[in-house]
């Protein structure tokens, strides 16, 4: 009687354990895949209100009765929940990113390039007049670098949101012409607004643009009221070239396969550090700062890669472009990229090598 009563103590903590587990799933997999549905399904179509609604009432009766059944004597319903979701699973990631939607004009071209040796010859560099109101005159050009002229690289945090997330660009210094700047960005379609939370259920596309930085930054700082940092950024030479390789790659990767944005894990920050890992001699150590890309310059300033004569409260007062920059009109893109630099040390290709 002892052995039989052992037995069934612990076959009522397994299913207990079971009960618990299979219902913490049910939970998170329909909160996630009611959130995919929204996102997904067209704004304001009464047939996704229907699917959730028939999802949310299937979820619920499901939980219902692992609440007052035998988890083992309904094996069939636990079956048929998981088919309903790996079926949705199946609709989800069959869901393919695409180059032929009506984009807005800010990421309607794709990046593409010629190179000979050292020479890039770059097509579809965009070089947008913006104006105050948020409008802009649009205008792609064709430029020519020479990857041996490069002496510096830069990188430009832009907070819209508070001090965790900031867009991260990256801007290269050039001895013979102005600099170039790269951002990585979502492509949006005409009329269509960001979404943090689209982000994590393939809302969109990534794009790549190459640009003026009298656009990209211009745009943030003066047209949208965005809080932008320059920091120089120490690398050496060979490595600032394979890092500007690195972007033609992303150039080609995106113009033969066109790919899902994510806010977590395919953005602005991690890929950019991806690309920085790759050319890197040293293993650049994982860090929550990637995720939480507001806080990326304190990550290079710890890896020595921003110039250490300043701390960092020192380097953010000096680094804010805004101050600079917001009662200025009518800059020309030389004079805009002299004036986000006052101040700041060049970034250094000799020294402090071993450090990024």
């Amino acid at each position: 009687m002892q052995q039989y009563d052992k037995s069934y103590i612990l076959k009522r903590i397994g299913s207990s354990t079971l009960h618990a587990l299979f219902s913490l799933f049910v939970i998170c997999s329909s909160i996630w895949l009611c959130l995919a549905l929204w996102i997904q399904l067209p704004a304001g179509w009464l047939g996704s209100r229907i699917i959730i609604g028939i999802w949310i009432a299937f979820a619920l009766s499901i939980l219902g009765i692992y609440i007052t059944q035998h988890f083992f004597s309904r094996r069939k319903d636990v079956l048929i929940y998981i088919i309903g979701f790996v079926c949705s699973l199946f609709w989800y990631f069959g869901m393919a990113p695409r180059q032929d939607r009506d984009w807005n004009p800010e990421v309607a071209e794709i990046l593409h390039y010629e190179k000979q040796g050292d020479l890039i010859t770059l097509h579809n560099v965009r070089n947008f007049d913006w104006h105050a109101d948020g409008s802009y005159s649009a205008r792609w050009e064709t430029r020519q670098f020479d990857l041996s002229k490069i002496n510096g690289v830069n990188i430009v945090t832009s907070y819209w949101m508070g001090p965790q997330i900031a867009h991260t660009l990256v801007s290269f210094d050039f001895s013979d012409r102005k600099p170039l700047t790269f951002s990585i960005e979502i492509r949006k379609e005409k009329n269509e607004e960001f979404s943090a939370i689209g982000g994590f259920f393939r809302k969109y596309e990534l794009s790549l643009i190459a640009s003026d930085e009298k656009d990209l930054i211009y745009t943030r700082s003066n047209t949208r009221g965005e809080q932008v940092y320059f920091f120089p950024v120490d690398m050496p030479k060979a490595e600032m070239q394979a890092l500007f390789v690195e972007y033609l790659h992303k150039a080609d990767e995106l113009q033969k396969q066109p790919k899902w944005y994510n806010t977590l894990t395919s953005n602005c920050t991690t890929l950019v550090f991806d690309m920085v890992q790759a050319v890197s001699k040293h293993e650049l150590p994982t860090d929550y700062r990637l995720f939480a890309s507001g806080y990326l310059p304190n990550y290079l300033h710890d890896l020595q890669a921003i110039n250490p004569q300043w701390d960092m409260k020192t380097w953010y007062q000096k680094a804010h472009v805004n101050p600079r920059v917001s009662q200025l009109k009518h800059l020309s893109s030389q004079e805009y990229s002299e004036k986000i630099r006052m101040g700041l040390p060049h970034s250094n290709s000799e020294n402090n090598v071993n450090h990024f």
